[in-house]
């Protein structure tokens, strides 16, 4: 059923008519308002999936009975691949989301994992997902409200202190550990915020592509280039070398270059570190704290929120506006090869044997997933074969919800507050990150782990029951392969009483409040989401795989070494984190290559 009043010329001329350039550029829409409503009715509004029952995802034995004709079928349900699949819907083509899973979502999604309790199973907070995605798409009309925190993160110290840091109170407490710190940091956050406005304006751009052949086909990436240098020449040269500097060195020096305090280095360098299995003194380190801030929510640049629901709300909210444009959606559907004949690519073949034909094949799934196991290497160049096979792809994640009989009490700050509304990170310094780190290396996971938690039933009471709590532990360092050919499933148990305890030793009587567990090692990662050696991000986010090369020199344009066929998921630019700009831009290409009929 479609929905006759979604925007649909509105869309279509956005992309039809208008250039690369043009659409690049367009002024992102004003994040659109949700009328005042409690939580629980929209938790209620985020948990359906449709409707009516006729725009409920089929399965796939529906789809096995019949081979079935569509413009543009696309691999894999995950928040990218929805929003690629609305945009080109609007633009008027026929299209089909097969998602392997029972529920679209990818990564992005909500389970009940214990009577009464639901939480996001792996994405777990918002910050990173482009407004213009979020108001072209229209998630506010299809249910998604996202709460800002009231902190931005909690950090319990070794000698029985804390750092409390957002609620406009950052300084003050800066000034707790260092005066001179608290002087400095209005201009280490200014010269951050310049650099992040550079890439948010990348975001939602399409690299300059490395290409061969005619001066006509490079054209385009040498106008996109240009655009880029344009940009970078508004940058004064100072700032340009703190650019530099965040792309080649590690977040550990760059925030040793600022400040002294330990607590402070602290809660700025774990952004370094997020799904990245390295020391925050590692090269490269410093890139990945700056794509965690260059995020926004309700229009506060740097803000971190919740949506209510969890994060499924807001893929469920992505799965509504696909089926108001006329999306076909089937779940329980896993895609066993990509069809290719006479050099393209031409539909797909499910593990049932079904078949879905199409003029164009989209891929939102891991690339390594994508060319090892669905795209018949006789279809690829050998050297591309062989490069994709050392794309680097492992985090160092071990992710975990736990339902709570009570709220955590930190001896640090005793008591119910703001606090507990924060992201609550367990690491005290950039030494104890770094030794986290080199544990893993050495035997598997940290001794003494590092452990951010966030407990959203504090902004969303539909979570839990009430004067119960749920939590999300967000837990590092751990290897993505065990040595020694061990395996994660004999072990996840073991490190889970780890990071359960690690929590207890800042808020005693934690462990004896958790009523139920739900555990994602790594190898679970893998398995439930398709992230090649847990890797959140769909692919190491160092300087060889971002941008232009991401996921490979070439093809970073979202277009595959395989004509008609196309990769819109988090192993292209801009890289990992609930965004919804790989599927963006993705559409862009796609529908710039129907114009010119490519």
């Amino acid at each position: 059923m479609t929905d006759p009043n979604v925007r649909r010329a509105d869309l279509t001329a956005l992309f039809a008519h208008a250039s690369d350039a043009d659409l690049a550029d367009t002024k992102a829409y004003r994040l659109q308002s949700t009328p005042r409503q409690t939580q629980k009715s929209l938790a209620i509004l985020a948990l359906r999936t449709s409707v009516s029952d006729t725009e409920t995802p089929t399965s796939n034995q529906e789809l096995a009975m019949a081979a079935q004709e569509t413009d543009i079928v696309i691999i894999g349900g995950g928040h990218n691949g929805l929003v690629c699949a609305a945009y080109l819907a609007a633009a008027g083509q026929k299209v089909t989301v097969v998602e392997r899973r029972g529920v679209t979502g990818g990564a992005a999604v909500t389970e009940e994992f214990h009577p009464g309790f639901r939480n996001s199973v792996a994405a777990y907070t918002v910050s990173l997902l482009n407004p213009r995605v979020i108001a072209d798409l229209e998630l506010a009309k299809h249910g998604l409200h996202i709460v800002n925190r009231p902190y931005a993160n909690f950090l319990p110290t070794s000698d029985g202190r804390y750092l409390l840091t957002g609620g406009g109170g950052t300084t003050a407490e800066v000034a707790k550990f260092s005066a001179q710190d608290a002087a400095a940091l209005p201009a280490y956050e200014a010269q951050l915020e310049t650099i992040a406005d550079l890439l948010r304006d990348l975001v939602l751009e399409t690299p300059p592509n490395l290409t061969s052949g005619s001066w006509r086909d490079a054209l385009p990436d040498l106008l996109g280039a240009a655009r880029l240098g344009n940009r970078l020449r508004r940058l004064t040269m100072d700032e340009r070398r703190v650019l530099l500097e965040l792309f080649a060195t590690s977040a550990g020096e760059f925030l040793d270059g600022w400040f002294t305090s330990d607590p402070l280095k602290a809660v700025l360098g774990f952004d370094g570190i997020v799904g990245n299995y390295a020391s925050p003194y590692a090269a490269g380190s410093a890139y990945v704290l700056l794509h965690h801030v260059f995020g926004e929510v309700n229009g506060v640049k740097g803000a971190w929120g919740h949506a209510i629901g969890g994060m499924g709300a807001i893929t469920q909210a992505m799965q509504r506006a696909c089926v108001a444009r006329g999306v076909s959606i089937h779940t329980d559907c896993a895609v066993e090869q990509v069809l290719v004949e006479a050099g393209r690519a031409c539909g797909v073949v499910t593990a049932t044997g079904g078949v879905i034909r199409a003029k164009r094949v989209v891929s939102n799934i891991h690339p390594r997933l994508l060319f090892e196991k669905l795209v018949d290497p006789a279809h690829l160049a050998p050297d591309f074969r062989a490069r994709m096979t050392r794309y680097k792809s492992g985090s160092g994640t071990f992710r975990m919800n736990v339902a709570l009989s009570q709220l955590p009490d930190f001896t640090c700050l005793p008591g119910p507050g703001g606090h507990l509304c924060a992201g609550i990170i367990l690491a005290p310094t950039l030494a104890y990150m770094e030794q986290a780190w080199i544990d893993a290396r050495q035997t598997g996971w940290s001794k003494a782990p590092i452990v951010e938690m966030l407990i959203p039933s504090t902004l969303d009471d539909s979570l839990a029951p009430a004067g119960q709590h749920v939590a999300s532990l967000f837990c590092q360092h751990v290897a993505p392969e065990l040595p020694d050919g061990a395996s994660w499933d004999d072990h996840r148990d073991t490190v889970a009483d780890l990071m359960i305890a690690t929590v207890d030793k800042a808020a005693p009587g934690f462990a004896a409040s958790v009523l139920g567990r739900q555990i994602k090692s790594p190898l679970d990662l893998e398995r439930d989401f398709g992230l090649v050696g847990g890797d959140i991000f769909h692919g190491r986010l160092t300087l060889d795989q971002l941008f232009s090369a991401r996921p490979m020199l070439g093809h970073g344009d979202y277009r595959a070494p395989v004509a008609g066929l196309y990769m819109c998921g988090a192993g292209t630019h801009p890289g990992g984190g609930v965004t919804g700009a790989p599927g963006h831009n993705a559409a862009r290409a796609i529908l710039a290559d129907i114009r010119r009929r490519r």
